[in-house]
């Protein structure tokens, strides 16, 4: 507790409120705006929406003649189309013939056949889905700056005379700082004062909140529980282990995997095939309109809508099942992933302790020493009280009051229960006293564990676990055969012999224990050089691996960066949900390969027609509409629910 004579500086706001004036935050100067340049689609695709607005209002509503009508639609073909074909060209003369190639050339021949109409529709699917998938994809700057805001602006620094706020920057190794309830730690430290508890799972992956107490190391990004604490500060906090997951994570965003979209592949043999047809039209019948019809009825529709509406409306149907997608490229990913690796708490894990094991001393019953120790439990803030406690309830015991009940630092909650002295302390605290009865203490083991002592005596070991999913096992069992998964791995920062043990429950051989986030970076880096890679975790800690995998997955809404950081969130902690992106994954894969395919082979089927010359540009557009149509409609059933969502 703080001198009343000392001057207390009124505290940080909350890590979600806002910033102190003039505070600076250690990431803020790793991203930058975005510029003008940037949002060149969004722009794009704005002005093509109110040119087209505008020609139908100027041609149906005020009647105006043709000339005047036209006039929206020649400002977007020029002030968008331009900058689309340059950005075209350059694909061009990379030699990277994808499908909005063909739509660059239907820009052109829509110009020169006087349908400008069309040439500002196709304007806008060009920009409007490249303003969409720049959106979903987001930047370096959305997850750094989730990393900032979670940070305190402000450290709350003791000195001799006083207790005042100053800036992260001005931390200096050695310095006091006050660590209030609920606040996040603002930098790496030993602690000094006080008797409490710290949250680390975001950072660590240990499962269960840390009990501190002086001499206990704390780190940067840790949630305080009730208690203050006094912090002696042993890093700046640039230097921080939140600051460090804070460079890894804007380095893997520098190196996201370049991936190629299902459109583009398709484009890929479509554009040439139509090019070729084109030409040969051209040049077999010496008549140039041929070559225009010929590209009227290619104009690759089905590639620039029917994917689009199959993956929107399968990111609707996700959001309906509580699966929230943020990167749209995950739905056509995810079905060609073959290695998946999990993160364990809070993933695989439930990530809250469970009571698994009473180890009894003789003549001691297993009811009675429960009942004694959750009533002792029940004046605790203790991490491991909760799990006692739903022991107790789930046995149907009845808990007696408890008097003299005190819980001094470093030695344990003590009090008085139905005439009996109960004690609940540490391995440590009772081998250090020599009481009676602690030769039957059985050898240390995996979890955590706290001792019993009644009456003086040795009484029972009480042992937790962080208690795998119910459905950890047949979803993990089932990735083989019914997802092609051959490869799945457990990669956790969490001690060797817990991650040993929710392997062996769930069915996981090959593990990776006591990782940091640098580490996990680099295993999910190795392991998506070899095969396209899914990362499922919750914590802050998986964030980095989230970006470097090819499709990164966030279970539950631990936290704001993970979130950010993840391509897909399942809103509820359910293994389940992920299994129901799978499916609704591999079903709209289908459905839009149908729709683009089979559109694709109608209008090869046009193309013929119009190369023959049994077809002019114009009855060419209607054929190109009515396959639009057909493509459209088929992959609108994207949104709509199967029967079947998810076979664990």
């Amino acid at each position: 507790m703080p001198n009343p004579s000392e001057k207390i500086a009124t505290p940080a706001p909350s890590p979600g409120g806002p910033s102190q004036p003039g505070a600076a935050s250690p990431a803020r100067a790793w991203y930058s705006p975005v510029t003008l340049w940037q949002r060149k689609s969004t722009v794009i695709a704005a002005f093509a929406i109110l040119a087209i607005l505008a020609h139908l209002g100027l041609r149906f509503g005020l009647h105006r003649p043709p000339a005047t009508t036209q006039i929206p639609l020649l400002a977007a073909l020029v002030l968008g189309g331009l900058p689309l074909l340059y950005e075209l060209g350059g694909k061009l003369w990379k030699r990277q013939f994808g499908s909005d190639l063909l739509g660059g050339i239907s820009i052109i021949t829509s110009l020169l056949l006087g349908e400008y109409l069309a040439g500002a529709i196709i304007v806008l699917m060009l920009s409007g889905g490249e303003a969409l998938e720049s959106y979903a994809l987001r930047n370096a700057s959305s997850v750094l700056a989730a990393l900032a805001k979670r940070m305190p602006s402000v450290a709350h620094r003791k000195t001799s005379l006083k207790t005042e706020d100053v800036a992260l920057a001005d931390i200096a190794v050695g310095d006091t700082l006050v660590v209030f309830p609920h606040e996040i730690c603002p930098a790496d430290g030993v602690v000094i004062e006080g008797h409490g508890a710290m949250d680390e799972s975001y950072l660590t992956g240990e499962p269960f909140q840390i009990t501190k107490t002086s001499g206990s190391n704390v780190i940067s990004g840790a949630i305080n529980g009730e208690s203050v604490l006094t912090v002696r500060t042993t890093q700046r906090a640039a230097d921080s282990r939140y600051a460090k997951i804070m460079e890894v994570m804007r380095e893997s965003e520098t190196k996201r995997p370049q991936l190629q979209r299902l459109g583009d592949r398709l484009g890929a043999i479509y554009t040439p095939v139509a090019l070729t047809v084109a030409l040969l039209a051209w040049a077999l019948s010496g008549e140039s309109v041929r070559f225009l019809a010929v590209l009227v009825i290619a104009t690759p529709c089905p590639l620039l809508l029917a994917i689009p509406i199959a993956i929107i409306g399968s990111i609707s149907l996700c959001a309906r099942r509580a699966i929230i997608v943020k990167s749209p490229v995950v739905l056509e990913q995810i079905a060609t992933c073959r290695t998946a690796i999990f993160d364990k708490t809070g993933t695989l894990t439930y990530g809250e302790p469970t009571l698994t094991e009473q180890l009894l001393a003789p003549g001691f019953a297993q009811p009675e020493v429960l009942t004694l120790v959750a009533s002792l439990e029940r004046y605790s803030k203790h991490p491991l009280a909760r799990a006692i406690l739903a022991a107790a309830q789930a046995g149907g015991l009845t808990l007696p009051a408890a008097t003299e009940v005190s819980e001094k630092p470093g030695e344990g909650l003590r009090g008085t229960i139905a005439g009996h002295q109960v004690q609940i302390t540490s391995r440590n605290k009772l081998l250090s006293q020599h009481l009676p009865g602690a030769e039957h203490l059985p050898p240390l083991a995996g979890g955590l564990e706290c001792v019993v002592v009644i009456d003086g005596h040795f009484a029972a070991a009480l042992r937790f676990r962080d208690a795998p999913r119910a459905e950890s096992r047949p979803f993990i069992h089932h990735l083989g055969p019914r997802h092609q998964f051959t490869h799945v791995m457990l990669v956790s920062g969490d001690r060797e012999s817990e991650v040993k043990y929710l392997a062996e429950q769930v069915g996981i051989t090959e593990i990776y224990a006591q990782k940091s986030p640098e580490e996990k970076l680099a295993i999910v880096r190795a392991e998506t050089a070899k095969a396209k890679t899914l990362y499922v975790g919750d914590g802050i800690n998986d964030a980095p691996a989230m970006l470097a995998a090819t499709v990164g997955m966030a279970i539950g809404q631990n936290s704001d960066v993970t979130a950010e950081a993840a391509g897909v969130v399942i809103m509820d902690n359910s293994l389940e949900k992920v299994d129901e992106f799978m499916h609704i994954s591999r079903r709209m894969r289908v459905i839009a390969l149908q729709s683009a395919i089979g559109g694709m082979v109608l209008s090869v089927i046009g193309m013929a027609f119009a190369a023959t010359g049994h077809l002019n540009p114009v009855t060419g557009a209607i054929a190109q509409e009515v396959i639009d149509v057909l493509a459209v409609l088929n992959a609108l059933r994207a949104a709509f629910p199967p029967k079947i969502l998810h076979d664990m």
